[in-house]
């Protein structure tokens, strides 16, 4: 004969249990992924608002990674034009060195040739990103230089780059189409006063690069004949020269503190938004440890209360037989 006992103990004990596993298996994966909010049907809202977070994350890192960029090609152009002004105040001291009585006016060619030298070599090296802002090769200036220098939000609420120009005509140091479109290839006019009080044009340039188109007047350099008059032009147009690019370098350096600007304020925003997202969906490793431990033991003593309640419909069963 077959004896069916009935226990609600035990039912009730196997009902608790599958909930108490259910739940185990859920703090499990949250331990494992590190996510609360995994997939849209772990939580629609927290999903969605997360999912457009990281979007946004994603489009900063882009324009992060870009003012980066451009902050390199500004970067190195000033890097460039400061070891330029440094080249150039021994080009000027080489020159007031001339005017002292005495000197031997051809050695100090050989070292004036070198620091030019120096000059055209620095121009010519200074490539980034495939862009050299210091030299120009083709037959046709550009307008501007442009990187990208901030964004703003579009309409729909998308982050859009945004671009800084700075004039293209103001960077070129030499220029191997027109020798007076380049700032050490053009012609300067010295403008030295006579001893009357006139002025004199007096035409000078400081490199011959080989320009297609060269420059006029006479190249700034010293031998046995020049004479003390002629090295004051010379400075004086050394001076020029130094006060235009001290200038320009100026303008760069605004732009790359400007540009750095951007690059913090973005990093900063995209820290936000990340922690933002985990705000949502991380998983709270401690409160989840925590609960873990908690479930682990309510399993223990499910399992123990149903070991329990078939021991005892055991000693039930013998009784009857």
């Amino acid at each position: 004969m077959t004896y069916k006992i009935t226990s609600s103990a035990q039912v009730n004990a196997l009902a608790a249990l599958r909930i108490i596993n259910k739940d185990a298996a859920t703090v499990q994966q949250q331990v494992s992924s590190g996510y609360r909010v995994e997939t849209a049907a772990d939580d629609a809202t927290y999903w969605s608002f997360a999912s457009v977070m990281r979007s946004d994350s994603n489009s900063l890192q882009n324009i992060h990674d870009a003012l980066g960029v451009g902050a390199s090609k500004v970067d190195t152009a000033y890097t460039s034009m400061d070891s330029l002004i440094d080249q150039l105040g021994e080009i000027r001291k080489t020159l007031l060195t001339a005017k002292e009585a005495g000197v031997d006016k051809t050695k100090l060619n050989t070292s004036l040739s070198e620091l030019k030298g120096q000059l055209q070599t620095t121009v010519q090296s200074t490539s980034i990103a495939g862009e050299n802002w210091l030299l120009n090769r083709d037959a046709t200036l550009p307008t501007s230089r442009s990187v990208i220098g901030g964004f703003v939000r579009g309409a729909s609420g998308e982050y859009q780059m945004q671009t800084i120009d700075f004039p293209a005509d103001q960077t070129v140091m030499i220029d191997m189409t027109d020798a007076n479109r380049g700032l050490l290839t053009k012609t300067v006019d010295a403008n030295t006063l006579n001893s009357d009080g006139t002025a004199t044009a007096r035409n000078y340039y400081l490199l011959s690069a080989g320009s297609t188109t060269p420059a006029t007047g006479t190249e700034i350099k010293l031998d046995g004949n020049t004479t003390s008059a002629q090295v004051d032009d010379m400075i004086a147009v050394v001076d020029s020269l130094l006060s235009t690019l001290t200038e320009t370098a100026a303008g760069l350096g605004t732009m790359s503190a400007r540009i750095g600007d951007r690059v913090a304020y973005t990093a900063d925003m995209s820290d936000l938004i990340d922690k933002g997202v985990g705000a949502l969906v991380d998983t709270d490793m401690d409160e989840t440890a925590t609960l873990q431990k908690a479930l682990l033991a309510q399993q223990q003593m499910g399992i123990q209360t149903i070991s329990i309640l078939n021991t005892a419909a055991s000693k039930v069963l013998l009784l009857l037989q």
